[in-house]
């Protein structure tokens, strides 16, 4: 089923902002469909328990069976969400690190910000500038935790409080409010004289070695202080959205994700059915809360209902996060398990594995290799490629003529068409069988043909791992003969590419829109700088940068012959018929020789009529002082884009500088002169004649 295009609402519609929260207790049961209460998955005829989590008014996961909620069969039901409550609340395993510093900073008996009235009114003034960064509200929450921690008297209750850590075992907390406080003369005689009086007694003894005046804080008890902050001390405690409260950060109640994510597969070999990690996970935490309701009900002992509250703790942390550790060995579970966060994260997870890294049609994959006959914004694309590569075009009163040549040149002959598919029709003729001249002859205006790529058609060109916006550029075909991608070296550097068996993959866009999309927002030419700090990112690279090195030397000198090879390096593509001024030799006699940095400036401007005059003046790489008189002729001057004075280099014709002739070029005249600046050096360094003191063409082997 081919892909709808965007239609726009009737209604004006206006995004006022968007806002990220934790889900509480009760927005998940308004936003779920079902309470969850029943551990068993079937019941007779393999028909899912109502209440249970496999409930068909969650959605469904086989095809011969019907939403009950929304009446839509596989293909057409999203699922709904359920919810199940838990009997005790337990620590989020995503939410624990946030928990704890919530704690530093609260009194844990009046739940009030431990911070001196003179300290909050600074924060809170600070707080409630609308125009407060976020960067500057978390630095400013960092001051916050810290002067907290620090107090170790309520201001509110006078209550000691200590240090909050975690403790021993999974996802404990521990609350020591004695450490460091010094102790006074009753409290130390009274522990010398219990010392005394159990110094005979070996198990008392090891006993009290081993006492700690810690206590630990359960869940239970910090949901409790949670739901004591007051609405003022919110703010302070890094919570700014509207509606986000600390208690959220503990978990009482679970969300049920629809059926259609969590599949039941019926297994061919045995009768049953195999079942997702997460229903398995879902069953085994309604399992749990059942003990522990029974053992509350029937008043088992305190020591049964702690064990059972840390299975609850393990198995809701293993939902949310498999790969977990610290898990004590008597708990730990016989079969690894595969949590939402390991759905989400890593290489095979949704974002990068099914988001990011789709399999798409109408795209190749092949070995690079550098070209500097190519422009800036083109790509070589092999001929074996551009036949298996295909656009739809609708032909129209002025293509027809171009179409029909397309039919009968077939999928063997490039350019040719693949398939035509006839207006009002869903069904494709494959133009390798059948009569193409009849094909041909009966095209009419409003049929689809899918044409080969050809050149100057929009592709996008990507190199992984794709880190920034410019791992994936648009450029415009080129169709050769060769077995590889081509492109520029100038353009190595946005894709960090490099030729030592690299491959880069390229997608054909299959609509207008996505071709102007791809042209104005991710076009080579137009994404030269790095939105980072703005330096240019395509600009000459390697060889390029030492002929420009070698060709600007004062001491490089051309003969006529040799300066009129290196000018008509510039006459091809668009510029084939250009006319190239010369500029007068710098030596008429005994022989007319040009100097390398008139025919340096030549790139930049070759003729009168062109519009480019540069201006720069700037210091090389090995300026020794006295400007223009520089011993390592390293000050550069140019004026009207001729090259007066200096050796060019990496800091004048290299990436990652603001003061880079084709930055300059770009900012004061267009990409247009940049990149063809930029075509022109790459040209030079590699069709120009064999010069003493500067490289040669057979610098490169084309293959």
């Amino acid at each position: 089923m081919p892909k709808e295009q965007f239609r726009a609402s009737a209604l004006n519609k206006k995004i006022s902002h968007v806002q990220f929260g934790i889900s509480g207790a009760d927005e998940i049961q308004q936003e779920s469909l079902v309470r969850i209460i029943s551990k068993n998955l079937y019941q007779a005829q393999r028909q899912p328990v109502p209440y249970g989590v496999l409930d068909r008014r969650m959605g469904i996961s086989t095809k011969d069976a019907v939403c009950e909620t929304c009446g839509q069969g596989l293909n057409e039901c999203i699922g709904h969400f359920g919810y199940l409550d838990l009997a005790l609340p337990v620590f989020h395993i995503g939410h624990f690190r946030s928990t704890i510093n919530i704690l530093q900073m609260i009194c844990k008996t009046c739940a009030h910000v431990m911070l001196k009235p003179e300290d909050r009114a600074v924060f809170e003034k600070k707080l409630h500038n609308p125009n407060f960064s976020y960067l500057g509200k978390k630095a400013l929450h960092s001051q916050m935790l810290a002067k907290a921690k620090k107090v170790t008297k309520c201001p509110h209750c006078n209550a000691a409080n200590g240090g909050v850590k975690k403790g021993p075992g999974l996802l404990k907390i521990l609350h020591d409010p004695y450490k460091g406080r010094k102790k006074d003369a009753t409290f130390t005689s009274h522990m010398e004289e219990m010392l005394r009086s159990t110094e005979l007694n070996r198990d008392l003894n090891l006993t009290l070695s081993n006492y700690s005046a810690a206590e630990e804080l359960t869940p239970l008890m910090v949901l409790d202080l949670f739901e004591q902050i007051p609405q003022s001390d919110i703010a302070l405690l890094g919570m700014c959205s509207r509606g986000a409260h600390p208690k959220h950060l503990i978990v009482t109640r679970v969300f049920v994700p629809p059926a259609c994510i969590r599949p039941s597969v019926l297994s061919e070999v045995k009768a049953g059915t195999t079942e997702d990690d997460l229903t398995m996970k879902q069953s085994e935490i309604l399992l749990i809360n059942d003990v522990i309701q029974r053992h509350m009900a029937t008043g088992g002992k305190i020591e049964l209902i702690h064990e059972d509250w840390d299975f609850l703790q393990l198995h809701v942390a293993l939902y949310f996060h498999s790969e977990i550790s610290g898990i004590p060995l008597n708990m730990a579970p016989k079969k690894t398990t595969r949590g939402i966060v390991q759905r989400l994260k890593g290489k095979q997870g949704r974002f990068r594995g099914n988001l990011s890294g789709k399999r798409v049609d109408f795209s190749g994959r092949t070995v690079i290799s550098p070209d500097p006959n190519l422009m800036i914004n083109q790509v070589g694309v092999p001929v074996r490629v551009a036949k298996i590569l295909t656009y739809p075009e609708r032909v129209n009163p002025a293509n027809i003529r171009q179409m029909k040549q397309l039919v009968r040149n077939g999928p063997a002959m490039h350019p040719g068409a693949n398939y035509v598919q006839q207006r009002g029709s869903s069904f494709k003729k494959y133009l390798a069988y059948g009569n193409r001249e009849k094909v041909a002859q009966e095209l009419k205006c409003g049929d689809i043909v899918e044409r080969h790529l050809r050149d100057d058609d929009i592709v996008l060109f990507n190199r992984q791992p794709s880190l920034h916006k410019m791992s994936i550029m648009c450029h415009r075909a080129k169709v050769q003969p060769q077995r590889t991608f081509r492109f520029n070296e100038c353009a190595c550097t946005p894709y960090n590419a490099d030729f030592d068996g690299d491959e880069m993959n390229l997608h054909l866009p299959q609509t207008e829109e996505a071709r102007a999309e791809a042209l104005i927002l991710m076009g080579n030419q137009s994404n030269l700088v790095t939105p980072k700090n703005g330096e240019i990112l395509i600009a000459a690279t390697q060889d390029f940068i030492t002929g420009g090195y070698l060709l600007t030397q004062k001491e490089v000198f051309l003969t006529k012959e040799e300066a009129m090879q290196l000018a008509a390096c510039f006459l091809a593509n668009e510029d084939s018929t250009m006319r190239i001024q010369m500029p007068p030799p710098a030596i008429w006699k005994p022989r007319r020789l040009w100097t390398g940095k008139q025919l340096f400036s030549l790139l930049m401007r070759p003729n009168d009529e062109s519009i480019v005059r540069l201006n720069m003046v700037n210091k090389g790489r090995n300026y020794s002082g006295n400007m223009d008189l520089c011993v390592n002729d390293s000050w550069i001057h140019i004026r009207n884009s001729e090259l007066m004075c200096g050796t060019m280099d990496k800091a004048t014709m290299g990436s990652g500088t603001k003061q880079c002739i084709f930055y300059l070029l770009l900012r004061d005249f267009g990409e247009a002169f940049a990149t063809k600046a930029m075509w022109r050096l790459a040209r030079h360094q590699l069709n120009g004649p064999a010069v003493p003191g500067r490289p040669i063409g057979a610098i490169y082997v084309m293959v």
